[in-house]
């Protein structure tokens, strides 16, 4: 941080930023430097951080970039028809009932469960620009699609309520290369 704090004062850069990093890490950091953005993965579906990093950003007034909002395409469907090796750590009873519950819940607001994750995180805040990955333009077109569907306060909670932090915490990542959640 020393190092990048004289670049800034040099006018090399104006912003530092961090991607992945700890509660700990932001706190070290933005003491040396103040900390403009911190990258890391927020979803409906990857929602342990808001306990403690979220909390922490806004506290120290640090934009959060979310990537993957729609839960490494959890929300598209992927992680409810995988083929799973029978030790895997992944309970697919568990997300299928996850995205089922997503899944009505998009149906009542009139679009796709990517669209709502989607609309559940950009609207958790005006300190939050999530950056949703896609290869295709059907999947572009229904990313943008989400920047439609409107939320209200009741529903975000409700939204919220339906993917409890408990519910998907820990083991919710697939690991291609030991076959295991991560």
């Amino acid at each position: 941080m020393d190092e990048l704090k004289k670049l800034v004062e040099e006018e090399k850069f104006k912003y530092i930023g961090l991607s992945e990093a700890s509660s700990d890490t932001i706190r070290r950091a933005h003491a040396v430097h103040p900390i403009t953005t911190v990258q890391l993965e927020w979803s409906l579906w990857t929602r342990d951080v808001e306990e403690e990093i979220i909390l922490l950003c806004r506290e120290l007034g640090i934009e959060i970039v979310p990537y993957s909002p729609p839960g490494r395409d959890f929300f598209g469907g992927k992680g409810v028809v995988e083929n799973l090796q029978a030790d895997s750590l992944l309970n697919l009873e568990k997300n299928k009932k996850i995205y089922e519950r997503i899944e009505s819940l998009a149906k009542k607001h009139q679009c796709s469960p990517v669209q709502l994750a989607l609309a559940w995180i950009l609207q958790q805040g005006n300190d939050v620009a999530p950056i949703p990955k896609t290869t295709k333009i059907k999947n572009l077109d229904q990313n943008v699609g989400a920047l439609a569907v409107r939320l209200e306060e009741r529903i975000l909670k409700e939204i919220s309520d339906t993917v409890p932090i408990e519910d998907v915490a820990s083991t919710r990542h697939f690991s291609e290369t030991h076959g295991k959640a991560t």
